[in-house]
């Protein structure tokens, strides 16, 4: 996370940064227990504006993971846009962001999780996230030593702060021996996703990429590239296992992921992919996702919601 914002959005309010606060005795400080989304909003220079990219699938998928958890969100989809546009205007961003709704157990027992019996609180993040020089690039990977967690153990459909334990570990072992981000293998030995992206690769023509019961986050970039894929390049695309050996024939392979954006891997395990640059066809997809999110392809603009327009309608209203 870069430097403090001025606002955070905690329990119903905005409040400053510093005030931000909850007791050490919470369920989310001592075991995790919290369900989140990592949303970004882009800043489109020439049009003025910002724009939150797919935030209602997002809540969507915060709300599965909730159901998952049995945690109780004390707030509707309308309530929970409103908060997170008014955090973002509150910290007067022009700027590329990542925002960050959270749900979260207050002070309970391990069993606990009745609205009757343990609090559910809620806050929102905020702070800028330009897009990383790596994009251009590519990050050299390979295969983690960690396996993914598996369903039957720690759902990795559930984007949970205690399931980024596993991820930490991963992470942590690539960045000692001096690579970038890993690919993680699950339980059954088939490719699942990095510690915090999904993968994605491209032979013979096809986007290929590990099904969502391969113990993956149902990745909201994934899904849009799939139909970037699909729609406007007229590729073939292929949710099936994908093997490790597969990750070292591959033409093309990248990480795909709200922070990650599309980060293309240049080698796995010393492997070469393709020529050791990024790919033609990552590029175009690169290049497609940096405009749809930027506002500048219409017929993706359902996906958007502008963060300083939608103000001045609703202030020229009242």
């Amino acid at each position: 996370m870069s430097k403090a914002a001025d606002y955070a959005w905690l329990d119903g309010k905005l409040v400053p940064w510093a005030n931000a606060t909850m007791h050490i005795s919470t369920e989310c400080v001592l075991r995790g227990e919290n369900v989140f989304e990592g949303i970004r909003a882009y800043w489109n220079e020439e049009q003025q504006e910002l724009y939150t990219f797919r935030h209602a699938d997002h809540i969507a998928r915060l709300r599965q993971g909730a159901r998952i958890m049995r945690m109780t969100i004390p707030y509707s989809d309308a309530e929970i846009e409103a908060a997170s546009l008014e955090l973002i205007r509150a910290c007067n961003y022009r700027e590329t962001i990542h925002y960050r709704p959270v749900v979260y157990f207050a002070e309970g027992e391990l069993t606990h999780y009745l609205p009757s019996e343990i609090r559910t609180g809620f806050f929102i993040l905020a702070f800028a996230m330009p897009s990383k020089k790596v994009q251009e690039t590519g990050v050299k990977s390979a295969i983690s030593t960690w396996r993914r967690n598996s369903d039957l153990a720690s759902p990795s459909r559930i984007k949970s702060g205690a399931n980024y334990h596993n991820s930490r570990l991963a992470y942590i072992e690539a960045r000692m021996n001096g690579m970038g981000p890993p690919v993680m293998l699950n339980a059954a030995g088939k490719v699942a996703e990095g510690p915090g992206a999904c993968v994605m690769i491209i032979r013979h023509g096809k986007l290929i990429t590990p099904p969502v019961t391969a113990d993956i986050l149902e990745s909201i970039t994934r899904e849009t590239l799939m139909e970037l894929a699909r729609e406007e390049l007229g590729m073939e695309v292929v949710e099936r296992d994908v093997d490790r050996s597969e990750l070292y024939v591959a033409d093309e392979a990248f990480f795909c992921g709200s922070g990650a954006e599309v980060l293309p891997m240049v080698s796995i395990d010393h492997y070469d992919i393709g020529d050791g640059t990024p790919g033609a066809v990552t590029r175009k997809l690169q290049q497609l996702y940096n405009d749809a999110v930027r506002g500048k392809l219409e017929k993706y603009r359902h996906w958007l919601t502008p963060v300083w327009r939608s103000n001045a309608a609703k202030a020229a209203a009242e």
